[in-house]
């Protein structure tokens, strides 16, 4: 591909067969100002979720201030960084992920009702039923603007069918985004085909014939467009050619940690959890590529909303990387017990370290002449349980990330009315994603307190 000179834009590609390379945001790539007035176009928004399951410790999690300059207790301090474009919201509830006469389940419905609100059939059949989640809602409505209208991510397969929690299907425990009240939409779980997903371009042939021959060679993406980079670099002011270089580098170093996990043998794969080519058998990392994937998706603009499973609903993933050989699921089950609330709490803190590395990456990346992809996104990362042992679905640990767009005032805990539908927040963040709607699951209307 020839690269015109006064045909740069944000759509600008860099090309190979097989493969494209969409750019970041740049001083050179932003729309001018017109001279009858006109200005520059505003950056996207973004908004992505975040599922972890069996609920939290509370009394380490919940800030002992409300509003502004609050407490970061124990499990929140890795987030020390972006504190003031975090919103702690305590006191939501999702009531569709109580038994309401259907009896025990609790993990598989905490996932089915994360982001639809909607209560699941109790089947393990085929006849399942949920409600559209949030982050669908938002696809339909937008998703046209963008290669991908969404991106479903995790770091455990799960299953689609079978009995995984008291007579529910594995379809309600393994996902949490759903396009229709019967359609789960499946997530991707290993780092490299999401890559591969995000810089294909061309038929599936091509892009097939291209991995061969990176494989083969041992080639970078970056190998492949590099006429087009350097024929770039020449239309580029010193300044975009230095983030240009950065950008590329940041690819390949992503590039380079996924080839790594792929030949590591460094760490054993648990028994419980066998780790399939390509998926790095340490947990920290998996997320943390997880992470860097969807922070690519949303500076290259190739979608604009992701989900994030963690790990699947009632998850009995050990920890030995953290010194807690423990079962997460079976510790959760604490019936009080001091050691059970330490080891749970480092489980908690750890998962938070993972969102810390995300958001921190989000916030490092430019996406406008005075904001960064932070700024313009809506990150959610919760629970739909509160306590494991409880299994209780009030007073939900649930955090908001960013400011969408100017729209959300962070930096604050926030304590909202008992039993104040997480709908709610789902619904104030679709307007403010510009994808209004009258309702989403049981929402009751808008969500308080998002804003002064």
């Amino acid at each position: 591909m020839t690269i015109k000179r006064n045909a740069l834009t944000r759509r600008t590609v860099l090309r190979g067969v097989g493969m494209s390379l969409a750019l970041p945001w740049m001083e050179s790539l932003a729309p001018k100002v017109s001279a009858y007035g006109g200005t520059r176009s505003t950056a996207p928004k973004r908004m992505a979720f975040m599922f972890v399951p069996n609920g939290v410790h509370l009394p380490d999690w919940t800030p002992h201030q409300t509003g502004y300059g609050f407490d970061l207790p124990y499990i929140l301090q890795p987030l020390n960084k972006v504190r003031d474009d975090l919103m702690v919201i305590s006191g939501l509830t999702h009531d569709k992920g109580r038994a309401n006469g259907d009896g025990a389940g609790d993990h598989a419905r905490s996932a089915s009702v994360f982001l639809t609100g909607s209560q699941p059939r109790k089947t393990n059949g085929s006849d399942i039923r949920s409600g559209v989640s949030v982050d669908q809602v938002a696809a339909k409505l937008s998703g046209d603007q963008t290669r991908f209208a969404s991106l479903e991510l995790g770091c455990e397969p799960g299953r689609s069918a079978g009995n995984c929690d008291s007579g529910y299907s594995c379809a309600y425990s393994s996902n949490i985004s759903w396009s229709s009240e019967s359609t789960p939409v499946g997530k991707e779980t290993n780092p490299r085909f999401v890559f591969d997903r995000l810089f294909g371009s061309g038929s599936s042939q091509q892009r097939d014939e291209n991995a061969a021959r990176r494989d083969a060679f041992k080639k970078s993406i970056l190998d492949f467009i590099s006429d087009d980079a350097k024929s770039l670099q020449k239309k580029l002011g010193s300044t975009d050619q230095q983030k240009l270089d950065e950008y590329l580098n940041g690819v390949r170093e992503v590039e380079r940690r996924i080839e790594l996990s792929q030949s590591s043998t460094e760490i054993e794969a648990e028994v419980d959890y066998p780790t399939p080519k390509g998926i790095p058998s340490d947990y920290g990392e998996h997320m943390r590529l997880m992470c860097d994937m969807m922070v690519l998706a949303f500076q290259m603009d190739r979608t604009r909303i992701a989900t994030f499973m963690l790990a699947d609903a009632g998850s009995n993933r050990s920890y030995r990387q953290i010194d807690v050989p423990d079962g997460h699921h079976d510790l959760s089950h604490h019936r009080g017990d001091a050691t059970k609330h330490s080891k749970i709490r480092e489980i908690n803190r750890f998962h938070v370290e993972q969102l810390a590395y995300f958001l921190e990456r989000l916030k490092h990346v430019q996406d406008g002449p005075d904001c960064n992809l932070l700024d313009q996104s809506m990150i959610c990362y919760g629970s739909a349980i509160s306590d494991g042992d409880r299994h209780n679905n009030e007073n939900l640990p649930v955090l908001l990330a960013g400011s969408g767009g100017g729209t959300v005032d962070s930096g604050r805990h926030v304590n909202v009315t008992p039993e104040t539908p997480m709908c709610n927040l789902f619904l104030s963040m679709l307007q403010r994603f510009e994808t209004p709607v009258d309702f989403i699951g049981d929402s009751t209307g808008d969500l308080e307190n998002l804003t002064i």
